[in-house]
């Protein structure tokens, strides 16, 4: 049967890359920032459409689907109104404006008017908190799908990743769940970065334009020599202190200015994961942040994804997005292998 997938939120095709390493064709990804085009179309083999998800007709999807015996639905809204970090000022978000909390409705839109034969969502664990979620899944019930959702903890996936995130599944043919942990490999840090060349802090590697990380000021360069492997800005002397952790309030923004510890997973790799003082994202023995490289294994992309077409259009802050934002690749791939099984079961595939 021809299966086609079309992934919405489709980023430079973190997920994209994971589906079709799971087997299955992805025929176009959407995206309104255009500088995922050049990443998501080089490594992908799928189109990229460059477009306002809001406002975006149904019946431009219902196109890409023409000749399809199954319809699968894919994609990743913008998490970010969704995080802790958010949560914290939840009474601030005004839910009638913010069109990210109203992407989650327009992806009910898209199913509730298309009918694919599989969806599939991922997104932060706080969405549960939310009732735009609750709302989500009842409309998507109402439309007779057989639903499900879990949070997993990726690094007992056999992703290199301290990172949890939420998985909806729906299938118009029958029970559908993303599988238990049980069974599925250990990888730490070392498994996934260990084999790199090591790197000065502002230093690109000769042999990989990717293998970079930036440059650290005089006092950081000594912070971070105080640094031990799981340890965090405590290690540090009293004069290296910024006032703000010096006061009683400081003390409990633990999570900052920490290495990370070859024998464990990765912290969560976000969009700051190229700064040293962001989060707990210094390298284990190397005095520096993690390279762009670095993160592109975290998030599990294959060694020869290409994020850029040349030095000249090379963006540093625009490639540590693309990466902090996507998909893990391999989280993917246990999605797209979830939905594989699936169909066969019902004979779809």
């Amino acid at each position: 049967m021809a299966i086609k997938v079309v992934d919405l939120f489709c980023g430079v095709g973190g997920l994209t890359c994971g589906l079709k390493e799971a087997g299955l064709e992805v025929v176009a990804g959407i995206d309104l920032d255009e500088t995922c085009r050049f990443a998501y179309e080089r490594n992908n083999n799928a189109k990229f459409i460059h477009a306002d998800i809001s406002r975006l007709p149904s019946s431009k999807l219902s196109a890409l689907w023409e000749k399809s015996d199954v319809k699968v639905l894919v994609g990743c809204a913008p998490c970010q109104t969704f995080s802790k970090q958010s949560n914290k000022y939840r009474a601030r978000i005004n839910k009638a404006t913010d069109v990210r909390w109203n992407l989650l409705k327009r992806f009910a839109c898209f199913i509730e008017d298309l009918v694919p034969d599989i969806v599939s969502m991922e997104n932060v664990p706080e969405l549960r908190n939310f009732d735009v979620f609750s709302e989500f899944v009842g409309r998507v019930s109402k439309c007779g799908y057989y639903v499900s959702n879990r949070v997993v903890d990726c690094s007992k996936y056999g992703l290199p990743q301290k990172r949890k995130r939420l998985v909806f599944l729906a299938s118009r043919y029958g029970e559908i769940e993303f599988p238990a942990p049980e069974g599925f490999p250990s990888r730490n840090l070392a498994d996934a970065i260990g084999a790199l060349p090591p790197l000065m802090h502002g230093q690109v590697c000769p042999t990989d334009d990717l293998h970079r990380c930036a440059g650290l000021s005089p006092m950081n360069l000594r912070r971070i020599r105080q640094s031990v492997p799981g340890g965090t800005w405590r290690d540090w002397s009293e004069n290296l202190l910024p006032p703000c952790y010096r006061r009683k309030s400081g003390r409990t923004y633990g999570s900052v200015y920490g290495r990370m510890s070859w024998d464990k997973p990765s912290s969560t790799i976000t969009t700051q994961f190229y700064a040293y003082g962001s989060g707990r994202h210094g390298h284990p023995d190397q005095d520096r942040a993690l390279s762009l490289r670095e993160g592109a294994q975290l998030q599990t992309f294959p060694l020869d994804y290409c994020f850029f077409e040349n030095d000249e259009n090379l963006s540093i802050s625009t490639i540590v997005r693309h990466i902090g934002n996507a998909v893990p690749v391999e989280l993917g791939r246990i999605i797209g292998k979830t939905i594989v099984a699936h169909l066969i079961n019902f004979n779809r595939g």
